[in-house]
């Protein structure tokens, strides 16, 4: 290449997202295109980067978050976004904010906030409602330039209250006319560009009033019609939460769904501690699918699904005992201090659990699946470092140990509880889980729970446990699942590789100076709202349409960051 670029990086190791090894290289790119790939490209450029010692890699595509609401006010979707990711999809597991009649913008706020752990205070002042259908809400998202490029599912929660109101909220049969019209929604939806359609059938989702979700349990029959409004649509796909109480019945829903559309699917796929044994059977079950023709992808996360306990979080082991209880809600600095005063710390200490939650009823005392979050975070902890063995060194008890640790850091140290993907406590069924021909990466959550989780470093970790630590996957192989198979899932032609043609979504990345941040809170919601940010060292630079959007993590203030909409730009 002769001509002058925009870009060039040269003397990379260029990890180009196809499962290739990896080649030193050089990448022109001009406008948000990648125009050559080579070595020794004598191409000039307005501006160069010296990738010597470093990876490039394609942005990688994350397929699970929650940044509905958060996309609507924000203009860097972190933590994602300096964890490598360049497309977020969102509208996951059913919840979302369109289509909405302004008579149920409050159901929809209470089922986010129930649902997905994102403060009703928060969305009350952050969305703006300047939407109804869902093609009113692609276009409010365009209005606002971002960090990088999001894409959303029609999520079946609004869609059924849109459709039945307050019958759907009781969770009513829906008739052969609420069907219709759920149907032509949904065609106008996926016509608007929708990358799909989700829902959620798992008893854990639950709206701010402790209700069920309006989808929860819907019958067959009006899935399946649904599902028939995605036909003809090309590259849709149906994804789902489940318990899987009747593993069989529920992935026979999925197959018939996905045959009724002609759509992909895409389901979560955990080791849960209850049924150790669940995701090995379910991904018998996708393995089954995809030889059958349908094309079914499981989502793994490649780290136990955990939450974080603390003072300054949602989450405490000392929540609700009456003294905590007393004081939980004065202010910040306030209420560490009452916390600190030793007639309170004893009063709490000697208190049993007032109407105790399912968390704290089963983990609240569970000293041994407890780990101490301190320093680079430790994501699969070995049993020594278990709040139980702290305590037993120290010779103190271990409710008075925890007390005393989590007024540390000025009241910010953090407990990280692993509830998933842990039965084994080593890791080896995330590791079979990842190396699934029909996995992808994924459940990072990003916008989601945003005081007790923060999962969206789930990328970074991926390369330094999986590819660097443990060395069980090669590094293209890593790069492969973050990157090309994700952009397939959902018909992202136009990404997740490096060559010439496609978008110019790339990361820099330094492996061995690679490391995740401990996670903070931060106030920084509408309404002063409170929440989980994470940051990651060793990201060189990252770049989405040719522009570079961090260098070493910090932002550059380029923000080219656009809506996708499935079957638009995205024919190559």
């Amino acid at each position: 290449m002769s001509t002058q670029a925009d870009l060039l990086i040269r003397h990379a190791l260029v990890v180009d997202g196809t499962g290739a090894p990896p080649r030193e290289a050089d990448v022109a790119v001009v406008g948000d295109r990648i125009a050559a790939v080579g070595p020794g490209l004598g191409a000039r450029a307005t501006e160069e980067l010296d990738g010597r010692g470093l990876l490039l890699t394609p942005g990688f595509v994350d397929v699970h978050t929650h940044f509905d609401g958060q996309a609507t006010w924000d203009t860097r979707l972190w933590p994602c976004s300096v964890h490598g990711v360049t497309t977020a999809v969102m509208g996951n597991c059913g919840v979302g904010f369109a289509p909405c009649r302004p008579a149920d913008r409050e159901r929809l706020i209470e089922l986010m906030e129930g649902v997905e752990d994102i403060p009703g205070a928060a969305l009350t002042e952050g969305l703006r409602w300047d939407w109804e259908s869902f093609d009113g809400y692609l276009g409010a998202l365009e209005g606002r330039a971002r960090d990088i490029d999001i894409a959303a599912l029609l999520p079946h929660g609004p869609l059924r209250v849109h459709a039945m109101g307050e019958r759907a909220a009781r969770r009513e049969a829906a008739t052969d006319a609420d069907l219709t019209l759920m149907q032509a929604t949904a065609r106008a939806a996926l016509a608007a560009g929708a990358m799909g359609f989700s829902t959620s059938r798992t008893i854990a989702h639950r709206s701010a009033r402790g209700e069920h979700v309006p989808m929860y349990r819907a019958a067959d029959r009006e899935l399946i019609a649904i599902g028939q409004a995605l036909a003809g649509q090309r590259d849709a796909v149906f994804q789902l939460i489940s318990d899987f109480d009747d593993l069989d019945a529920e992935f026979d829903l999925i197959e018939s769904v996905c045959r009724a559309g002609g759509c992909g699917g895409t389901l979560t796929v955990a080791q849960v501690h209850q049924r150790p044994g669940q995701h090995e059977r379910l991904l018998e079950r996708i393995a089954r699918a995809n030889a059958d023709g349908l094309r079914i992808i499981g989502q793994v996360i490649g780290r136990p699904i955990g939450v974080m306990l603390g003072f300054d979080v949602t989450i405490n082991p000392f929540r609700h005992r009456p003294a905590f209880k007393a004081i939980e809600q004065l202010p910040r600095d306030e209420k560490l201090a009452r916390l600190a005063d030793p007639a309170l710390r004893a009063a709490i200490l000697s208190q049993a659990d007032e109407s105790p939650p399912f968390f704290i009823r089963n983990f609240g005392q569970r000293w041994d699946r407890q780990y101490p979050l301190q320093g680079e975070p430790r994501y699969l902890p070995g049993a020594d470092e278990s709040v139980a063995a702290h305590a037993a060194r120290a010779g103190r008890p271990p409710d008075e140990w925890v007390y005393d640790f989590l007024l540390g850091d000025d009241g910010r140290a953090l407990l990280y509880v692993p509830l998933a993907n842990f039965a084994d406590g080593n890791g080896d069924a995330i590791e079979a889980m990842l190396r699934h021909p029909h996995t992808v990466p994924a459940l990072g959550d990003g916008g989601a729970h945003v005081s007790t989780i923060c999962d969206g470093s789930a990328t970074t970790f991926l390369l330094t446990e999986w590819v660097r630590s443990r060395r069980a996957f090669t590094l293209e192989a890593a790069v492969q699942m973050l990157t090309q198979r994700p952009a397939q899932l959902y018909g992202l032609h136009d990404r997740g590789r490096i060559a010439p043609g496609l978008r110019a979504d790339l990361n820099l990345i330094d492996l061995d100076a690679l490391a995740i941040e401990p996670p903070r809170i931060v106030r920084d919601l509408p309404a002063g709202g409170r929440r989980f940010v994470q940051g990651a060292r060793g990201y060189r630079a990252a770049i989405v349409a040719g522009r570079i959007t961090y260098r070493d993590g910090a932002p550059t203030g380029a923000l080219p960051g656009r809506v996708v909409r499935r079957g638009l730009s995205l024919a190559l």
